[in-house]
Parts: C-alpha cells; sequence; structure tokens
C-alpha cells in the first residue's frame, strides 16, 4: 500500500516519541510518505492520550470529523492507538464502526500486520495487549533530522497512583535492555544528534544489566544513574535530558550524576503533585511534602545553578484550604521554575475516581488559578535574572516567530531567540542574554563551537 498517511498525536512526550516510530514502521513496511492534513491521506492515525478529562470523548469527536472522508473514499484506512485505544479496546469500533484498527503503545510495531488482516478479512482489527517490551524489537533504527533526538528507555509504570490510568493503559514497568538503549544513542550520535532526552513513565525507575567482569563473571544490575554515566561518554553527545521522573526513584547516585557528569542538562521535571502529606497519602504518591523537599535541597547543593520544574493537580477530592495552602507554600519555598498545574479528572478505573468530592468546582478553578499565577511569577523571576548572563545553547534552527533568527534552548529549557546565520543550526553557542519575554528570551552571539 503506497501512499500517505497522516498521524495527529495528542498528548506527552512518549507520544510523541510513538508516532515518530508509527510513521518509521510505516515507511518501512509499506512505503507510507508523511501526508499534509487528513484529507490527502490513504491511511489516518490518531494516536490518543488519556490522562485528561473526557479524553474518549474528544478521541470519538475527532473521528467524527473525519467519517466524510471514508464515505467519500472506501478506501480510507482509520487507525486509533494510545492510551484511549488501550483503555477502550474494542469499545471504539462498537462505537465507531468505521474505524479499522485499534492499537495499544505496546503494538504500534504490529500496525502493519493488523491493516493486512483488515483488508484480507473485511473486519476490524483490535491488538491492545503489552507484549513487554517486543515493541522495540521490531522498530526500525532511529532516523533524526536535527541535532536533537528523543530515546524512549522504559515503558509503563508500576507505581499506581490513586488518580492515574496510565499502569493500566501501559501496563508496568518494563526496561529496554542496556545495549538496545546505547546502541540506539550511539547511531544517532553517529547521526549528529547532539543532545538526547531519555523517556519514560517513571524514566529512573529504569533498570538493566551491563556485561561486567564481577567476581561471579556475570551482569552487572545497573540503574538509572549508572546508565547516564555511559549515554555520557558515547562520544558526540554534549548534552542529556530525561523526563519524568518520579521522587520515589530519585536516588543519591542520580543527584550525585547532576555533579559528575557534565553532559547532564541542568534542569530537572520532578513532578510534586501536592505539597499536602494528607492529600499525597490519597494519591499514594509514596514520598512525604519533606522528602522532596529533601531531594530538592540536596540536588541544589550538588548542582547550584540547577532549574527544578514540576506538576500540580489541584482540586484532588477532599482537598481543603489548608491542603491547598500547603501547595502554595511548598511552591514558594522551593522556587519551581516553569511547572505545569492542573485540575483533577477523574479517571474511570482508577480508585481515586470513587472518592467523595465535596469541593465545588469553582473553588478549585479559583485554587488553580492562584497557583498559576504564582508558579507563572517565580518563572518569569528565573528568566529575568538570566538577563546579561552567557548561556551555553543548543541552536536548533530558524524562529518560528521569526524566519530570519534563529531558535536555541538554555540548558535551563528555555528558548532564545536570537539573530545568526543558518550555518549554526545543529551546533552549540554561547549566547548573551539581554531580554525576557513573556515566553521566550532575547540574546546576541557571544561564540559557537
Amino acid at each position: 500500500m503506497a501512499g500517505k498517511v497522516f498521524i495527529r498525536t495528542f498528548g506527552c512526550q512518549m507520544n510523541e516519541y510513538d508516532s515518530e516510530k508509527i510513521s518509521a514502521v510505516l515507511a518501512r513496511a509499506e512505503g507510507l510518505t508523511p501526508a499534509a492534513n487528513a484529507q490527502e491521506a490513504d491511511l489516518i492515525v490518531f494516536n490518543t492520550c488519556s490522562v485528561r478529562e473526557k479524553a474518549q470523548e474528544k478521541v470519538f469527536s475527532d473521528l467524527g470529523r473525519v467519517q466524510h472522508l471514508k464515505r467519500a473514499n472506501p478506501n480510507l484506512m482509520i487507525a486509533v492507538g494510545g492510551c484511549v485505544a488501550s483503555q477502550e479496546g474494542g469499545a471504539i469500533v462498537e462505537r465507531a464502526p468505521y474505524v479499522d484498527v485499534v492499537f495499544g503503545p505496546q503494538t504500534l510495531h504490529r500496525l502493519p500486520a493488523l491493516l493486512a488482516q483488515r483488508r484480507a478479512s473485511g473486519q476490524p482489527q483490535v491488538d491492545v495487549s503489552f507484549p513487554e517490551i517486543e515493541k522495540f524489537d521490531h522498530l526500525p533504527p532511529a532516523r533524526v533530522q536535527g541535532s536533537s533526538a528523543f530515546v524512549s528507555i522504559m515503558e509503563g509504570c508500576s507505581k499506581y497512583c490513586s488518580f492515574c490510568v496510565v499502569p493500566y493503559t501501559r501496563g508496568a514497568e518494563i526496561s529496554r535492555p542496556f545495549d538496545d538503549v546505547i546502541a540506539e544513542i550511539a547511531g544517532l550520535a553517529a547521526q549528529g544528534v547532539k543532545e538526547v532526552t531519555l523517556l519514560g513513565q517513571n524514566v529512573n525507575a529504569w533498570r538493566g544489566e551491563v556485561e561486567s567482569a564481577t567476581a561471579k563473571g556475570g551482569p552487572a544490575r545497573a540503574d538509572f544513574a549508572e546508565l547516564l554515566y555511559f549515554v555520557d561518554e558515547i562520544e558526540g553527545i554534549e548534552r542529556i535530558r530525561y523526563t519524568t521522573s518520579h521522587p520515589r526513584e530519585f536516588t543519591q547516585r542520580l543527584i550525585d550524576a547532576h555533579a559528575a557528569l557534565p553532559a547532564l542538562a541542568p534542569h530537572v521535571h520532578l513532578p510534586v503533585q501536592s505539597g499536602s502529606d494528607r492529600v499525597l497519602a490519597a494519591m499514594k504518591r509514596g514520598y512525604t511534602s519533606l522528602e522532596y523537599r529533601s531531594i530538592v535541597r540536596r540536588l541544589r547543593k550538588a548542582k547550584p545553578e540547577i532549574s527544578i520544574s514540576s506538576d500540580f493537580i489541584v482540586g484532588f477530592p477532599g482537598e481543603t484550604e489548608a491542603d491547598f495552602e500547603a501547595t502554595l507554600t511548598l511552591a514558594r519555598e522551593l522556587a519551581f521554575d516553569g511547572s505545569y498545574s492542573f485540575l483533577y479528572s477523574p479517571r474511570p478505573g482508577t480508585p481515586a475516581a470513587e472518592l467523595a468530592d465535596p469541593v465545588p468546582q469553582a473553588q478549585k478553578l479559583e485554587r488553580l488559578q492562584r497557583l498559576q499565577a504564582q508558579l507563572e511569577a517565580q518563572s518569569r523571576a528565573v528568566s529575568e535574572a538570566m538577563v546579561g548572563t552567557v548561556q551555553q545553547v543548543l541552536v536548533e534552527g530558524p524562529s518560528t516567530r521569526d524566519a530570519a533568527e534563529l531558535a536555541a534552548r538554555t540548558g535551563n529549557n528555555r528558548t532564545v531567540n536570537f539573530p545568526g546565520g543558518r550555518e549554526l543550526a545543529g551546533r552549540f553557542a554561547a549566547l548573551r542574554v539581554t531580554e525576557a519575554r513573556h515566553h521566550s528570551l532575547r540574546g546576541e552571539l557571544v561564540h559557537a563551537q
């Protein structure tokens, strides 16, 4: 089936990574090339996310918008993947019979076979199983454009926070083998990639075996910090990022790595969700606010210039004003930078969805606005403090604001726009920050590598 595929991606960086792999799988197996829009596609793929409320309804709404294309072209194929697909399974086909294939995050590599079975049988195909790490053994080698790339090092989550659907849609934590991860990153470096972002639902829960001359002659068990040391030694890789980490797996060895590894970006995204111990316990997060504060304190001792961002959930069932004030206090004391905050969304099938929730929606919204105003002020203060400093940045390419300028990314994950020649794209450079704007910085070139 030569033709074009249109992929629409919802949700997190893991889904962005999966969509890139879906495109690569389809290009290799069926020769499909990207379509600019759904109207010119021979295959439409929705890669879905179920973290937020009403995600399922949004999927069906989006499917409804392309149903007329199927009527006009019976040969058009429509596939639904990702976490909503994993959660809903065959119910998607029951409600939207014009969908041809439903596949989960762990079975995206089977999409060409599922499409072939659909054509041969005339029946919709559903595969939302959890074949552990099988998909990574069937994906094409990474191909990149640009100087940065994402690398998924593990799948799933075994934390079972009471509000979260991810363990049910992506399965338990499964780490990719050490050799596979290193080989993929080395291959990316050979293609000119200078920055890699290691991905996982709980990326710092990664564990693997490294061949080592131990006393027994067998492999040594490695943790996430050990993996970072190996990645740091890969020639050509000059900056390493990772997301998303979990406080329960944030070991002292990982903290020490931030002090020891020059390539490790001075930025950590570490979701806390709440500053109230009572709410954290109800969320089943597995740590207290004091333990979280300790991690941040030790990180800043190891790397004084480190930037730390976080995630917050406002309005968890039963959250009191005192609970919320504890969140405001924690966020203020730890001076988070560029954090995300959301209203609690009950997810079907999760324990928290069964909890009584007496807090009025209007009060939740008012709290969210207060938290967001505080977080925005803190982030703005960080940006303003950067004015006049010289930052080591990776030049990404033309600016989206002004094609005559370039955009670069700082170690603490800020975009800097500056005038410069296209030959700088893909290179590290030193920029002096000249202005802090609302969601970006402006700078001037000092020198380039």
